[in-house]
């Protein structure tokens, strides 16, 4: 993109949204969903039927998201934070059992391991996909390991092929082989050979939350398995329990109403999310010190958010000088998705060993999440693109 462009567009395109770095609807609403709602609003007003969470229309949304990612057994839940203590929760986990978790990565994952009195054994990522990085999980591993909890992350399916196989080689002495835990909160629909995430896992937890891909009326959860044994004791769990300890983790009907449609229209919001990535790498090409989002050729990408990388020399400071620019001058806000997440959460940091984790602790200083939405229209996308260039030709002069 030649400099005139930039100025021209930088004067005549500023977007009508300000674009923020996860924009707090990640999907988005037509009038099915608003119809959605009033139809199962209408339905459940009557004494005799009332707002069940155990109805048909909960049923419904889980027998099609099952079918939909492959997956045997579904489970609908309040949000993928409980849908991931749910998870830990069927490991039966014992004092010194280990966890494998990447470290860059959000903290929901780490926080359900420490929850049920395990120890979070922290692992790097590739540094292109930032994936659980499958050679330094295969390290991390001894006799206490009982899981691998990789993080599809912002949008790209994690190598879960690769996982499996390491779990069949380093079996658990008791238990046997280990189980891998897929956290897909941000990667709903993602693809790895073209298969969808969660269908390879023990268990897959994906979000709802307002900002994802697909949502619920602002957050709900969904976990899938592999194991009716599992599935079984989630299911008592989210309910109150019966026969073992429960609570209260259920997604309301309305909830799920919305959730059908939202499942009818997500195939069309990714192919969205795509275009707007597809065409950002164009409009972003020749711009050195940017390193676009990667996408092995067995992948098929989401693009939660559309992660980049500065220089080595430009971590930290300068990439904090980017964001302030973009930020303060264009009105583009961007994210640091995710730095260690022991750096920025306090009962991590206190409760976890991080003191071998150089590639992870260089990453979370590299790291640039530029906006990304379904709805970001062309005009906008090159507003954000020619702000980009213009702040990091601009700090390449300072």
């Amino acid at each position: 993109m030649d400099a005139d462009r930039r100025k021209e567009i930088i004067a005549t395109q500023k977007p009508e949204i300000p674009w923020a770095n996860e924009p707090m609807m990640g999907s988005y609403y037509g009038e099915e969903e608003f119809e959605a709602v009033r139809r199962e609003m209408e339905a459940c007003n009557h004494p005799h039927i009332g707002f069940d969470a155990n109805g048909p229309t909960v049923q419904e949304f889980e027998e099609r998201f099952a079918q939909w990612c492959g997956a045997p057994y579904a489970l609908a839940n309040n949000g993928a934070g409980t849908g991931l203590d749910l998870a830990v929760m069927a490991l039966d986990l014992e004092p010194g059992d280990e966890v494998i978790v990447p470290a860059i990565n959000f903290k929901a994952a780490a926080l359900s391991v420490l929850g049920q009195g395990g120890t979070v054994v922290w692992c790097e990522v590739d540094e292109r996909t930032f994936q659980a990085d499958p050679e330094d999980v295969e390290r991390r591993i001894t006799d206490r390991t009982r899981a691998i909890y990789p993080v599809h992350m912002n949008g790209m399916a994690a190598p879960i092929d690769e996982y499996l196989e390491i779990a069949e080689r380093n079996p658990h002495p008791r238990h046997g082989p280990l189980k891998v835990i897929g956290d897909a909160a941000r990667s709903c629909g993602a693809r790895l050979k073209g298969r969808r995430v969660g269908s390879w896992e023990w268990i897959c937890v994906f979000s709802f939350h307002t900002m994802k891909n697909m949502t619920t009326l602002g957050e709900g959860g969904m976990v899938v398995t592999q194991d009716p044994e599992a599935h079984e004791k989630m299911r008592k769990i989210r309910g109150f329990g019966g026969d073992i300890w429960g609570t209260n983790y259920k997604l309301t009907n309305v909830q799920a109403a919305v959730g059908l449609v939202q499942l009818e229209r997500i195939d069309e919001m990714l192919d969205r999310r795509r275009a707007v990535a597809a065409e950002r790498d164009e409009l972003l090409a020749g711009l050195e010190e940017i390193t676009v989002p990667y996408c092995p050729e067995d992948r098929w990408h989401t693009y939660y958010l559309y992660t980049c990388l500065v220089p080595e020399a430009w971590a930290g400071e300068k990439r904090d000088r980017v964001r302030e620019i973009m930020d303060e001058e264009y009105g583009i806000s961007c994210v640091v998705a995710n730095p260690p997440c022991y750096r920025s959460n306090e009962f991590l940091n206190q409760n976890t060993d991080h003191s071998d984790l150089p590639r992870s602790e260089l990453l979370g200083k590299r790291l640039l999440c530029v906006p990304i939405h379904p709805l970001i229209s062309t005009s906008d996308n090159e507003y954000i693109a020619a702000a980009l260039w213009e702040t990091v030709e601009r700090v390449r002069e300072e």
